[in-house]
């Protein structure tokens, strides 16, 4: 499913026009960005959560020519699921 359906999905179930929902969706997707960038975790109960975790920098080995390079360090988003949503999977 991607983002175009899933607004129309929601627009099905909750009687309202696809341009609203669409903008809700937006809202929501950008806030969480908003949190995640300043260091803040989104917790969404029965859903799941959203955090931030650093990477440390490390060597690897570029196989086309076998050479070690160094990659920096990096945050990266992490999502835990809920148990809801797991049991929900299940």
């Amino acid at each position: 499913m991607n983002k175009s359906e899933l607004i129309h999905k929601v627009s099905e179930c909750c009687g309202m026009s696809q341009k609203d929902v669409g903008s809700c969706l937006n809202s929501i997707i950008e806030t969480i960005q908003k949190e995640l960038s300043d260091g803040e975790d989104v917790v969404i109960p029965g859903f799941g959560s959203f955090s931030v975790t650093e990477r440390s920098a490390r060597q690897a080995r570029n196989f086309q020519t076998g050479k070690m390079m160094k990659i920096p360090a990096t945050k990266t988003v992490k999502f835990k699921v809920g148990k809801t949503l797991k049991d929900a999977v299940k």
